[in-house]
Parts: C-alpha cells; structure tokens; sequence
C-alpha cells in the first residue's frame, strides 16, 4: 500500500470545498479518510483495515499498488448526471474505462488508493456511494432491469427493491456477517430476471389474498449461492405480503449473524446455515427473531417514499415507421437484437452492447448527451454487463441507432451467442487463473465472423469464470467455462473446464455440472460445436439445457475429446493464453472477495480507538467541548463492543450502562475504578467543561478502552 506523505491526522476535506455534502455522508468518507492514513502511519491494523475498506468498495488488485473501486449502483438504476460523473472519474483516475458488472455495479480498475476519499465524494454529489460495495456485508439490491417496463411482470418490484436497498444499507443488523450477503428481487417468474435462486434472499413477485383481499408480495427464496459450491436457494415462502419484506430481511440478518460460521470462510455464506440447520428450523429462528423486533417506521415510509418516485418518458408516444428499417441492414438487425416492446404501447427499451462490460469515458459522456435527449433518466445497468435505455419512443429508434453509432456503441447481439459474460480473471484479479476476458473478446470477435451462422442466437448464453469462485457466473450459463491449468511433462497449460446444464431461465433454475477440460485457446472451437450440435440434433421445442440432459455426460464428453490437450511438442501454442503470446505460468494471490472475517467487536473498539485519537487532537486545539463529547463516544462504543460478545445489538436500543453494570461491572470482569469512571462521564453527559475537566475524560476514554481491549482478547 502506498503511504501518504501528509500528516495522517488531517482529512483532506479541512475547509469549505464539501460543505455542501449531506453531514452523515461527509463524516463517513472523512472517517475513511483519516483510518487510511492512520493504517498507512502504522496506527491501525492491516487485517481491520482491510475489512474496513472493503466495505467502503476499495479492493485489491493483482498488479502491486493500485486498487479497484466498486461503485455501488442499487437496482442499477443510473441518471445521466451520474454517468458523466462516473466518466469524468474514470477518466481522472483510472484508465477511463467504467466496467459494468454482474450486479449491476460499476467497478474503476488501477485506482491510487490516496485518490478514494476525493472520488467517493465526488461519487456522493451525484448521490451514489460505495459503501458495503464489497466485504462481509449485504452486497447491492439487484432487480430486473426491465421491472416496470416488462410486458409478463407480475407487479413493479423497483419500490420494494429500492426500499431493501435503503434499509440494509449501513443497518446495525447487517454489519456482522462472517460473508457477504446478497439480496435480489424480480417481477416474474418465468424468465432470467433477478436470478432469485442464486441469492441469499431472493424475491419473486407474486400476489396473494391478506384479509380477503389480493396484494402484492413475494414468493421468498433463502440460502442461495455460486462459488465453489453452488446452492440453488430453497423455498422459504409461497408468499410474503409486500410490507413484510424488511422485518423479514432484518430477522434474517440477525440469525445469519448471530448463527452463521464466523472461522471458517469456504462455510460461512448462509446457504451452508440454511443447509445445516434445514429449511423448516431456519424458518422458526426467522419466525422468532421476527416476533422481537420493535416496530420500525421505516418498514412502511421507504417503501412509499420509493413509490413516489415514477419514471416518466420525456418523449411522446409515436410508431416506428415501417419503411426505415427496410432502408438500412445494420438497422435493421440492431432492430431485432437489441430492441424489445414495453408493456406500455409505442414505447421500447434498447439494450446498448458492451463487449466485457466496458464503456469508455468518451463513450459513456456522449450516451448520456443521449439519453438526455431522447429519455428522461430511465438508464439501467444490467446482470449481463450491459446498459439498457428504456422509455426510447418507437419514432426515435432509428435516429437514436445513428447516435449510437455515431459513438461506437451500436453493435447488435445484445442477449445473443456473442454477449459473453465474464469476470476480470488475470486482467486484474488475484484469484484469476486464466484470462476470462482474453477469451471473451476472442469469442466476440469470432462469432461476428467463422461463426456468424450461429450467432444471432438468443436460446444460448455463455458465461466465463478465471476461477472456480464462479464471478462470472458460469453454473447457470448455457454453456459455462471454469478456469483452470494442467499440467503435461514439464509445462503448464490454462484450460477451462466445460460447465453443462445451467440455465438463467426461470430465475436460474438449474445450475449446471463439469462435463470436460479443454486448453483456454480451444474455448471457441469448442462453443462453436456444441452450438451446432444443438442446432442440428434438438428436438421440436427442446431448449439447451433439455438438450444437454437427453444426450447426457458420456456423448457430451466424447464431443470434446477432440480438443483434449496435446504435448508442448506438439502444440506450444495451447501452453498461452487468449490474447497473450508468452507462456503460462500460473499466478495467484491472496483474494479479497470478503475479506477476513473481522467480529463487529473489533470494528467498535476500533471506532473507540479512532474517537480517543479525534478527542487528544481536539485537546490540543483548545476545543474542550469537542475533546469532551469525542471522550465520551469512544467509551460508549467500547463498551457497546464489548456487549455485542454477549448478543446484545444496537438495533436492540439497550439500557447500556445496565447492561455493562449487570454482564461486566458486577461480575468483576472489568477493572472497577474505570468502569465507575464511564458511569459517571454518562451521568454528567455532555456538560461542558474546562481544559482539566476535558484532559480528565479523555485521559480515562483511553484508559476505560485500553481495559476493554483487555477483556476482549480474554474473550
């Protein structure tokens, strides 16, 4: 990590330059400011730090020295001042290329990590954060893309997705998580949408009668996940009223958190609680926890507050006339690949194709000139890496495809063979294996060209992981590919393994098993033929994965053998990688997908320890007030540190000095003179006081938490 050369106890933000900031949000990123200048002055540990900035977005990249930035994107849902926003920032500080990912997040790659307070406040003019983005926290709320536009959704979910997004974020409940914690919702059952079976908390719009009469809700879906070892999420409700949705999540949160592996990181998602405990005892915890939580207003006020926010075109309705497509081929293809009908008549949505999910600055600038003419802000990123631009009237579409054009951006195949999805592999991840985005321009480049007989089809989708973490999401792909290596005498070879019987259909319905391995540079031979066998050998109506089960493993595993790998002798070129003209060799690190797991104790001493360190500044700055109040949090969250051992949580709003009296004091657990110093400090509260008076708190903050650091490594 670099270090800073400035005093690491002065925040960058001295001054007037963010005073327009919302307090909250300017006090957050300045905290993260002064706990990265504090770990960069040896004052702060590297593993709490770690955690600390991974759930501020700001993860660690392969390449020494410089970081990725994810930029949460809840819902997906984009304005066109934010993507000039994102493009001035990425061209300021990365490489000027914004990456859309698989949840609809927006990633920055070869960030200095001095430059992320600037940019997270830059980030937070235009009303988008990075918190909890990464780390052992609930990840970004995804949905349908097309949710409210859709022409076979049940119901809207954006209002209930939004208002998940709101409540979990930051909440007490959710911030002690031994893994991450993903939360998606979609309005049908029928199609891809919001891939509900793969996630922790997966809601699937749906109606049922409450009190005699028909309301909107969800048929709920827990213990879903990819990785390593994949889960398909088990039922957990045929239907939850609507407005129960939040209580619902935030009970969860509590069991996961109280409940979920905490030492074991490869078992510490909540599918393995789920799977452990069993779907009928997860529920009656959930039940139970459900019954002690006091009412919240915010169950009900964030749900209407995002129901107050209706998207409306900016163009009026208008047909497409007829005549203009015949006069153009690009047009017309561009027509049939990436436009779709909404629900409401002369209107459709265009998909804008990113190959690998990247848009330049230049590029997402002008788009968002675009958009500013022709839709009023209805901009969404989506699951397979791609923009979508909704609410476009039918009589624009021809000279919104000449715009887009005009900009590089007009590619058709949106959602055909070509549209691969993968994760950064050896690009920029320390896990990756193999280069999943070297093979996905490889396959996007060929498939317009020696395969172009198979690639407008949209009844396959091809998903590429560089390791078997599955960040690309291969298990529910058509055709998935894992990224691996064997090894034939003295070389080593990237191969990937060929991943069968996925599908994204119907929420992610099944996830697919490994039928074989082929080297990395064979990956497009091997796509091309079994797209053509499909072709030629299904049956009247039967789709891929139908198809992959009535060949079954063996004919499949035969179809392949042909691409088994060969001698170095005999062929060097399969010992390289897609892209890359040197040979492989096998590099991994440490991966920071979630972090260590780091207790909320420890979080909270420390934010103590941050808060004394604050309170000595103020000290010596003649701000008495200040020093004094600062003494007093730091002792508070010391003390709720040490009762979050014994599991008690915020949200629970205890009596905290009868709490502490009660499991510490009267048990003889923390030394008395400091403790009794806390009751009284309590007592007084924030009286003002002179310069000994404010010495006094701070000098016993720092003992009360020197004491509390000392019984929880007892603990």
């Amino acid at each position: 990590m670099q270090r800073l050369q400035t005093d690491p106890s002065t925040p960058s933000t001295q001054g007037d330059r963010w005073a327009h900031l919302p307090v909250d949000v300017r006090d957050e990123i300045d905290i993260f400011e002064t706990e990265l200048r504090r770990v960069q002055s040896g004052q702060m540990s590297e593993k709490v730090f770690l955690e600390f900035r991974l759930r501020h977005g700001v993860y660690g990249q392969r390449q020494d020295g410089v970081q990725m930035l994810r930029i949460k994107i809840p819902l997906g849902i984009l304005t066109t001042r934010q993507m000039m926003t994102l493009a001035d920032l990425a061209e300021e500080y990365s490489d000027g290329i914004s990456h859309i990912t698989t949840r609809q997040d927006v990633q920055f790659h070869f960030v200095d990590i001095n430059d992320t307070p600037n940019i997270m406040r830059r980030l937070a003019e235009v009303g988008i954060t990075t918190r909890e983005a990464c780390g052992n926290v609930v990840r970004n709320v995804t949905t349908c893309p097309q949710a409210g536009v859709c022409p076979t959704q049940t119901f809207d979910p954006t209002p209930h997705a939004t208002a998940m997004a709101r409540f979990l974020l930051r909440h007490p409940d959710a911030q002690n998580f031994g893994r991450k914690f993903k939360v998606a919702y979609s309005g049908c059952a029928e199609e891809a949408c919001g891939l509900a079976a793969m996630h922790d908390i997966g809601a699937v719009a749906a109606r049922g009668v409450v009190d005699g009469k028909t309301t909107e809700g969800f048929r709920v879906f827990v213990g879903g996940g990819l990785g390593a070892l994949p889960y398909k999420a088990q039922l957990f409700s045929d239907f939850i009223p609507a407005e129960e949705m939040l209580p619902l999540a935030q009970a969860m949160s509590r069991v996961f958190a109280r409940l979920g592996e905490k030492q074991n990181r490869a078992k510490a998602r909540m599918k393995f609680l789920v799977g452990n405990l069993g779907i009928e005892e997860f529920r009656r915890l959930v039940d139970e926890e459900r019954g002690k939580l006091p009412e919240d207003e915010r169950w009900r006020d964030l749900i209407e507050e995002a129901r107050g926010s209706q998207e409306e075109p900016l163009r009026p309705a208008a047909p497409l006339v007829s005549e203009t497509a015949g006069k153009d081929p690009d047009f017309a293809r561009w027509l049939e690949t990436n436009v779709r009908p909404q629900r409401q008549n002369d209107y459709s949505m265009v998909e804008v194709f990113l190959p690998l999910g990247d848009i330049t600055s230049v590029q997402l600038r002008e788009l968002a000139r675009m958009c500013k003419r022709y839709v009023n802000d209805t901009i969404r990123t989506t699951v397979s890496q791609n923009l979508l631009i909704r609410w476009v009237s039918n009589a624009d579409l021809a000279s919104f495809h000449a715009d887009l054009k005009r900009i590089g951006l007009a590619s058709a195949g949106a959602g055909r063979l070509a549209d691969v999805t993968a994760c950064p592999g050896t690009d920029s991840c320390k896990l990756g294996i193999t280069s999943s985005r070297g093979l996905a321009a490889v396959l996007n480049t060929e498939l317009e060209d020696p395969m172009a007989d198979i690639a407008d089809r949209n009844d396959i989708k091809i998903k590429i992981s560089g390791c078997f973490n599955s960040c690309g999401q291969h298990h529910i792909a058509d055709i998935g590919f894992l990224g691996s290596v064997q090894r034939k005498g003295a070389y080593t070879a990237p191969v990937f393994q060929v991943v069968l019987g996925g599908t994204t259909r119907a929420n992610a319905s099944s996830y697919g098993m490994v039928t074989g391995k082929v080297p990395a540079r064979e990956v497009p031979r091997v796509a091309a033929k079994l797209t053509r066998l499909y072709v030629r050998e299904k049956s009247d109506g039967e789709d891929f994965q139908e198809f992959v089960a009535r060949l079954g493993k063996v004919r499949l595993k035969s179809e392949l053998e042909e691409f088994e790998l060969k001698s170095y002798d005999d062929a060097p070129e399969l010992y390289t990688d897609n892209r890359q003209n040197w040979q492989y060799h096998k590099e991994t690190g440490v991966g920071e997908c979630a972090g260590e797991v780091v207790d909320q104790a420890e979080f909270m001493l420390e934010e103590a320890d941050r808060l004394v360190f604050e309170a000595t500044l103020a000290l010596d700055d003649g701000r008495f007030d200040d020093a004094s109040k600062g003494a007093l949090k730091a002792t508070e969250r010391a003390a709720d540190a040490l009762l979050s051992t014994r599991g008690l949580l915020l949200s629970d709003h205890y009596d905290r000095i009868g709490e502490f009296r009660m499991l510490f004091y009267e048990t003889g657990q923390f030394h008395r003179p400091f403790a009794e110093n806390f009751f009284r400090a309590a007592e007084d509260g924030n009286a003002p006081g002179g310069p000994d008076e404010s010495r006094q708190r701070v000098e016993e903050a720092a003992l009360f938490l020197e004491q509390a650091q000392t019984v929880y490594s007892r603990a």
